[in-house]
C-alpha cells in the first residue's frame, strides 16, 4: 500500500493493513515464530489456499511479512513477520485480552437474566 493511499485517521489505517479475520490469525501464528505455508493453512482452519496465497502477498507487499524461499526440491518458502509485523503484537495482546473480558460480560450477563 502506498502512503498516498493510507487513510488519513490512524484506526483506518490499520485497518486497512490487518482488518481481515485471516490477517489477524495469519499474523496471530507468526508471531510464535516462522511457518510454512502448509502450516499456516492447517493452523488457520477453514481458510483456502487461494485466500491465504492473497493474504500473505498482501501483507508482503505491506512489509508485515517476510518470504523467504529456498531452493530445493520440494520448493520450500518460510514466512516470518517483518519488525513491522512484530510490532502488531500489543494490538492482538490488547485484542485477546478484550475478548476473554468479553466472553466473562457475557457469562454474567447470561447469570443475572
Amino acid at each position: 500500500m502506498e502512503l498516498e493511499d493510507l487513510p488519513k485517521c490512524p484506526v483506518e489505517t490499520t485497518l486497512a493493513l490487518i482488518g481481515e479475520k485471516w490477517k489477524i490469525l495469519i499474523i496471530r501464528d507468526l508471531l510464535n515464530g516462522t511457518k510454512r505455508f502448509n502450516e499456516l493453512k492447517k493452523a488457520c482452519s477453514g481458510i483456502t489456499q487461494k485466500v491465504l496465497t492473497t493474504n500473505l502477498r498482501q501483507m508482503e507487499d505491506d512489509g508485515l511479512v517476510i518470504r523467504k524461499v529456498f531452493k530445493q526440491v520440494p520448493p520450500r518458502v518460510d514466512y516470518t513477520l517483518s519488525d513491522v509485523g512484530y510490532s502488531l503484537a500489543s494490538v492482538l495482546n490488547a485484542m485477546a485480552s478484550w475478548g476473554t473480558d468479553y466472553k466473562i460480560f457475557l457469562k454474567l450477563l447470561k447469570k443475572q437474566k
